[in-house]
């Protein structure tokens, strides 16, 4: 693609999210963000797929008519005996249900689709809509009703969906407002996008995806702290799928939220498609994803930014607590990521006690990390990579335990590699936080990569800090090169491969910022003596402007009577 078209379909992405954002934050004056989200989200759902639904029955319209030896959906018009008969055997065809689950599309019955949504929504109350399978009136009861209903058809028409898709009846709306947002996602055009002129080369689940992460990500903001939990940086959840590189096998992630990060490593396979020389759609279907979630609205959260991506996924049967109720024992996962809630205090049960997760040690009662590192070790495959976001104490607490488990985490040849981020880039918390990266398939044996990324990044506003992507590839570039062994060279003061000899000397404390050392200072080729005596010298008029300030002041404040 080249710059300018990426240039217009960057520009046309941004300016929809503020349009549909504009018109989902009027909601806020009658709900907090925490419902308020289920209902723009459901609806933004329920538009995907239906546009999604549309498009392929678009191209099948296509392929019924033309006459080809390798075309199966080819209707001859000659079969019929009428033009009538043929456009109706033509609409009788695309209502096959085959049609779409082949091309990895929802089915979407008739009464949940977008233009019947639209058209019945602007109905009086009591209007018959249409009769069910007994024959009995269906009155049009509220709009809210109308787009539960839609959800409901959804949801019995496709397995994959039962009972992840929220309500929004509860949330007793104004039919108004809902006709609002409606109108709003009526008039977007998702399908067949142009902008300036330009048509665009974006496909409705590109363009509903990316409104979906940006809408998750607007409404962590608007959460704060409590938002944060199914919602990780974007730019940190790609760093940590660009290090581990997850092109083909099992993913897994036990903290997993809204499903951020396989959302990325969908991208991931996608971006890298042409240096890889493979064909996306072909690479994703050797990706399997695994995830859990203990917190029910959540949990429907990531189902359905799975559904609206095409990503085949497996959560488990139901939301569940990872440590008490596993919902993939037996799983054994090539890449596991994870960004788990940092420092929890109320995770243990006597029932965990033996657990043959705690194979380094078992982990505090009043912390989890170690919990979570252990569990995601226990879940590697033989020849696995793994990464999680941890707080920095992980890296040199030696309370309860956990100084041991790190130490013989490092003996155990374990670590691959530790990055120190910046302050500021989570939405939800102001714990300073580092990336843990483990192998049980290490290349750089008996060595530890360490990365100090703290000086790197840009204030994206005011309150938060984010990587741009030259940050991001710097990072994943260094560790490769690192990994593989070639052009690989220590860095002060960013970057250091150290030996587990060196570990064992600082105690096992895997801080990066003990080994990379201070950034070396450029030589400005001033002699010492001489730059000494003109900073001085400098330091000198400094000092007599500072007091002929001093002297000004008093006199303008005894001259106003306050003397000091």
């Amino acid at each position: 693609m080249s710059k300018n078209a990426s240039e217009l379909e960057n520009q046309f992405l941004k300016e929809l999210d503020d349009k549909l954002w504009k018109a989902a934050d009027k909601l806020r004056a009658n709900l907090d963000a925490a419902n308020y989200k289920h209902v723009v989200l459901g609806l933004i759902f329920l538009k995907y797929v239906s546009d999604a639904f549309e498009e392929r029955q678009e191209e099948l319209l296509e392929l019924f008519k033309i006459q080809a030896d390798d075309n199966i959906y080819y209707l001859p018009r000659d079969d019929f005996d009428s033009e009538a008969d043929y456009q109706q055997a033509l609409t009788d065809e695309l209502e096959l249900l085959d049609y779409y689950r082949e091309a990895n599309v929802f089915w979407v019955p008739k009464i949940a689709r977008w233009i019947t949504l639209k058209e019945k929504a602007v109905l009086p109350l009591g209007t018959v809509l249409w009769e069910d399978e007994t024959g009995k009136e269906v009155k049009l009861r509220s709009v809210s009703w109308l787009i539960d209903n839609a959800l409901e058809e959804i949801e019995k028409s496709n397995a994959k969906l039962k009972g992840i898709l929220n309500r929004i009846s509860q949330y007793q709306l104004d039919d108004d407002k809902l006709l609002g947002l409606i109108n709003t996602f009526s008039d977007t055009s998702f399908t067949k996008p142009v902008y300036g002129g330009v048509k665009l080369q974006l496909h409705s689940k590109d363009i509903l995806g990316h409104v979906y992460e940006y809408f998750l990500g607007q409404f962590a903001l608007a959460e704060g702290k409590q938002g944060g939990q199914y919602y990780t940086p974007k730019s940190i959840v790609t760093l940590i799928v660009e290090m581990l590189e997850p092109y083909s096998g099992r993913v897994y992630d036990p903290a997993m939220g809204s499903g951020g990060f396989f959302v990325s490593s969908d991208r991931f396979i996608e971006e890298h498609a042409k240096e890889q020389h493979y064909d996306p759609s072909e690479q994703k279907k050797h990706i399997s994803v695994y995830g859990q979630e203990s917190n029910p609205t959540t949990w429907k959260l990531a189902a359905m930014n799975m559904a609206i991506r095409g990503i085949d996924f497996n959560f488990g049967k139901k939301n569940a607590d990872t440590f008490l109720d596993d919902q993939h024992p037996d799983l054994r996962a090539d890449f596991v990521m994870a960004n788990p809630p940092f420092n929890i205090k109320d995770w243990w049960s006597e029932s965990l006690a033996e657990d043959v997760r705690w194979k380094y040690g078992t982990p505090p009662k009043g912390n989890a990390n170690f919990a979570w590192m252990q569990h995601m070790l226990h879940h590697l495959a033989p020849t696995g990579s793994m990464a999680l976001l941890l707080s920095n104490g992980s890296m040199s607490s030696n309370t309860n335990n956990e100084g041991e488990i790190r130490k013989r985490l490092v003996e155990e040849d374990l670590v691959e590699c530790m990055v120190a981020l910046p302050g500021q880039l989570f939405t939800n918390t102001q714990i300073p936080a580092c990336i843990w990266l483990l192998s049980k398939n290490k290349r750089q044996s008996k060595e530890i990569l360490f990365i100090d990324a703290r000086n790197l990044g840009f204030m994206r506003d005011r309150v938060l800090r984010d990587f741009a992507q030259e940050d991001i590839n710097k990072i994943a570039a260094t560790f490769h090169a690192w990994r593989k062994g070639e052009n690989y060279e220590d860095q002060a003061g960013y970057c250091k491969a150290a030996s587990l000899e060196e570990i064992q000397k600082h105690d096992f404390v895997l801080t990066p910022g003990r080994y990379v050392g201070a950034q070396e200072q450029e030589d400005d080729g001033e002699p010492f003596a001489d730059k000494m005596t003109r900073l001085t010298e400098q330091l000198k008029e400094q000092f007599a402007e500072s007091d002929r300030l001093k002297a000004e002041i008093k006199r303008n404040l005894g001259g106003l009577g306050y003397a000091l």
